[in-house]
């Protein structure tokens, strides 16, 4: 991540601090993209279809789609994406907002608010991934940190390699 991308506002950040004004966990993810903008971000409406990480741990061992799937790219509030988020806000070509659905996966992780952005950047664009997490016990809060580095790192690694076409 760049020091700016570090310092802007997401709106990720906009509906955590809503939720919970002092809400502690910020952890930011940044790729380059081969690819235009919009091309980066229609793979991004793609994790309506599948996770694009491990597939055998978050997808049942089925393998993410390798090419697009029509009227993804219409992305609206309460919408499913990224396993079991739900679309909170989304301005078309820039930034998509999630939060958890509560049950088991808020009981799990806490109230979890997930954001994408794409920008442009040098190689083409840049993927961004958000990630803002309330308060939580000590070894819950490492454990979430660590995981989505690994997680979350692979999906925008994946999905940077399928929009430039890798």
């Amino acid at each position: 991540m760049t020091t700016e991308e570090v310092l802007r506002r997401y709106d990720a950040d906009e509906v955590a601090e809503a939720r919970d004004p002092d809400r502690p966990g910020r952890w930011l993810r940044g790729v380059d993209v081969a690819a235009d903008p919009v091309t980066t971000w229609r793979w991004v409406c793609q994790l309506r279809a599948a996770p694009y990480s491990y597939d055998w741990v978050d997808n049942l061992g089925r393998r993410s789609p390798r090419t697009l799937t029509p009227g993804l790219e219409h992305l609206e509030p309460g919408q499913r994406m990224a396993g079991p988020f739900r679309i909170r806000t989304v301005r078309p070509g820039e930034q998509v907002t999630l939060v958890a659905p509560g049950g088991p996966v808020s009981r799990a992780l806490g109230d979890v608010v997930l954001g994408y952005a794409v920008t442009p950047g040098p190689a083409g664009s840049r993927l961004l991934g958000i990630l803002r997490v309330g308060r939580l016990p000590w070894p819950v809060d490492r454990a979430l940190c660590w995981g989505d580095l690994v997680m979350m790192r692979k999906q925008l690694h994946v999905l940077a390699g399928l929009a430039g076409g890798r």
